[in-house]
């Protein structure tokens, strides 16, 4: 059975983007790095994976460059997404429910 795999855009970027559905344990790393890397959670399809450690205020870094803020420390192997992060493009993507996308400061009557 072929081993779960996540890329890496670019060398600079401290997440990579889960291929499949992640469960924790070793992952290969494809893309302009290659090699393996830990996973800790559960990480679903399409979504990021921090690389290394990326402290509360530093930069999210994909395709090279910010895409986003850390709003909170996140140890390598985690999965990164809004819960743990603010986008540097969408103002309102802190207020989207992280596992459906859906916006949560909305109220219909």
């Amino acid at each position: 059975m072929e081993m779960k795999a996540a890329f890496q855009i670019d060398r600079r970027d401290n997440v990579a983007t889960a291929l499949a559905a992640l469960e924790p344990g070793t992952v290969s790393l494809r893309g302009d790095a290659s090699g393996a890397c830990r996973v800790v959670e559960p990480i679903p399809a399409g979504h990021k994976l921090a690389l290394r450690d990326i402290p509360e205020g530093a930069d999210i870094v994909k395709y090279g460059v910010r895409i986003g803020v850390a709003t909170r420390d996140i140890p390598a192997g985690h999965w990164v997404h809004l819960h743990v992060m603010r986008s540097a493009y969408d103002e309102r993507s802190s207020h989207l429910d992280v596992n459906t996308g859906a916006p949560k400061d909305t109220k219909y009557e």
